[in-house]
């Protein structure tokens, strides 16, 4: 039992510290495990190697990584980005209602879908909607993470830490239903919505450094060109008052047809086959035409085709289609050259898209554009065409620039798998690991997302480390450490009614989070919580609550969670903001709890 503590102290340790990867202390500790009960006679543990690695197949894991998947298949196909540009219109020119409209936005999708896409979806969307109504993003930002936490605290899906919770339950014959929880979760989670709407701006203050809403936007613009053909989304569209409603956040240029070119302003100019309209757009107007059919990829001649090239088989963006940037190098042999003779697409399978220069953009054909040493050319192509292009010297490729266009043509049928889940799970109709295992099977199959894309969703750091968790929470079992530390509790408390101890657990559950992990916290935690409720004779049920609302408090650093880390940079925030925030919000959140439960559940 020592040896488990000992083993158990030197990972939060070594966890907290930071000098090793997450996954390097998580194999390290179960190596130790491992090797401590295989290679040390045991007394009374009866503990083999099958069951500290059990957890790897843990339900509650396996839940999570399969919801995983189907949160980066709404992510993909950019499923949510259009209820939540819409509910964001609601708040009209009123900075502080749209920032509230957003926030209970986010806050009730994570109820039901891993917080973590959920912020990376409305992230770009806060900081548009902050550039538009002037005003500051990290207001709303580090909101956004806290909020998108406290959602999750309502619902058995609403976070991993709630499933695993329920998942170590469960091996003491203790179901957790869908909405077991969902009163006190509301609750809490309505208490901290409104400490973030009308507390936190205060504490945060007016920032000295500013945002990247403060900057206005830099307005670079590509230079691209869009084939209207037979059936295209473009075909039959008639201009409004200059403007092509279909080309979104796209300024047209010049519209050839038959060698000839019309300029505007376009008054009453239909789309017909065979147009090519020259467009000047950012990279991510032009990336979002593409992806819902209103741009085109670039014809190629011919010649230039390469055989058996699946991307050449192209015609509009699909699965694993990549966009990056590029930039003509000094003494490039593609200087002096038009893109239509340089063979780049022949040479690398790549497709130029567009076109940047400083200089003014042209109105003719793409094309027959002379590139120059430093244009910047927006390419796109397999991942296998854009990692060739890495070993380049003609064309160099922007690093972190490589992003896949999203799918989203196939937005209603992420949502609605996504929606069928969430059904199936709740009403009981199949257990929740069914339901997660098939819904993510489901948008690969459907082709919402490849298989390459639901392996890289897969977070192998909470594979390893939950797992690892479960492997310690297991030896704590097995050598009477939780009974051991619940009895310790109990004693050292001796005469505290339970809701006492109720709100010592939390508060000490709380501080862990924010230094171990919520996962890590939440299992280790989950048996000593049982162990005390037990020791006292009292219902399990609001302890185990007790732990998931808890764990779920990583309000005060920004390592304490994901979308926390998510927040930093595009919010420009500090360590110390997190401090000033997050303390005094897991202190509402505590004393909300500690109120509320006992009362509650009848302690």
């Amino acid at each position: 039992m020592w040896a488990t503590f000992a083993l158990i102290t030197c990972t939060i340790v070594a966890y907290a510290s930071e000098k090793w990867s997450i996954e390097g202390v998580s194999l390290a500790a179960l190596s130790a495990f491992i090797a401590l009960f295989s290679l040390v006679p045991q007394t009374n543990s009866n503990i083999d190697i099958p069951q500290l690695l059990v957890g790897f197949a843990n339900p509650a894991l396996i839940t999570v990584l399969a919801l995983l998947v189907i949160g980066q298949a709404l992510f993909n196909t950019d499923a949510l980005e259009a209820p939540a540009e819409a509910l964001s219109k609601i708040g009209g020119s009123s900075a502080t209602r749209t920032i509230i409209i957003l926030l209970v936005t986010a806050g009730v999708t994570s109820a039901f879908l891993n917080n973590t896409p959920v912020v990376v979806m409305f992230i770009p969307i806060v900081v548009a909607i902050a550039a538009q109504r002037n005003f500051s993003a990290s207001a709303a930002l580090m909101p956004l993470s806290f909020v998108g936490i406290l959602g999750g605290m309502t619902t058995l899906i609403g976070s991993s830490t709630n499933l695993l919770v329920a998942g170590v339950a469960q091996r003491y014959d203790i179901e957790i239903g869908f909405y077991d929880f969902s009163v006190p979760g509301v609750f809490l989670a309505l208490t901290g919505l409104v400490f973030v709407i009308f507390v936190m701006p205060r504490l945060l203050g007016d920032r000295a450094s500013k945002d990247v809403a403060d900057r206005p936007p830099s307005g670079r613009q590509f230079l691209a060109q869009i084939a209207v053909t037979k059936g295209h989304a473009l075909e039959g569209e008639t201009s409004v008052a200059g403007l092509f409603t279909a080309l979104q956040g796209i300024t047209v240029r010049s519209i050839q047809r038959n060698g000839e070119a019309i300029l505007p302003p376009f008054e009453d100019v239909t789309l017909s086959d065979g147009d090519v309209v020259i467009a000047a757009a950012t990279r991510t107007a032009l990336v979002k035409a593409l992806s819902v059919g209103a741009a085109s990829l670039p014809e190629m001649a011919v010649e230039d085709r390469k055989p058996d090239r699946q991307s050449d088989n192209l015609d509009r963006p699909g699965e694993n289609f990549v966009v990056a940037e590029a930039v003509i190098a000094p003494g490039s042999r593609y200087a002096g050259r038009t893109i239509e003779s340089s063979k780049i697409r022949a040479t690398y399978g790549t497709m130029v898209l567009g076109l940047q220069r400083r200089s003014a953009m042209a109105r003719g054909l793409v094309r027959q554009i002379r590139l120059e040493p430093g244009d910047t050319l927006l390419i796109g192509g397999l991942p296998d065409d854009i990692e060739r292009l890495r070993a380049s010297r003609e064309l160099l490729l922007l690093e972190r620039s490589a992003a896949e266009v999203p799918l989203r043509a196939y937005a209603w049928r992420a949502i609605a798998i996504f929606t069928a889940v969430i059904v199936a799970a709740s009403t009981g109709w199949v257990p929740i690991v069914a339901a997660a295992l098939i819904g993510a099977y489901g948008v690969i199959a459907s082709g919402c997302l490849s298989i390459r894309q639901a392996t890289r969703s897969f977070d192998r750091q909470i594979f390893l480390m939950v797992g690892t968790s479960l492997a310690a929470a297991t030896a704590l079992e097995h050598t009477g450490g939780a009974s051991f530390i619940a009895q310790g509790v109990v004693d050292l408390m001796h005469g505290q009614s339970a809701a006492v101890f109720l709100s010592v657990l939390f508060i000490v559950t709380a501080v862990m989070t924010n230094v171990l992990s919520n996962n890590a916290t939440a299992v280790l935690f989950t048996p000593i919580a049982i162990g005390i409720a037990q020791r006292l004779g009292v219902d399990v049920m609001p302890f185990i609550v007790c732990i998931i609302m808890a764990a779920n408090c990583s309000f005060a650093t920004p390592i304490g969670y994901q979308t926390n880390l998510l927040v930093l940079g595009p919010g420009r925030y500090r360590f110390s903001d997190y401090l000033r925030a997050g303390i005094p919000l897991i202190i509402v959140i505590w004393i909300a709890f500690s109120l509320f439960a006992p009362w509650y559940y009848g302690l």
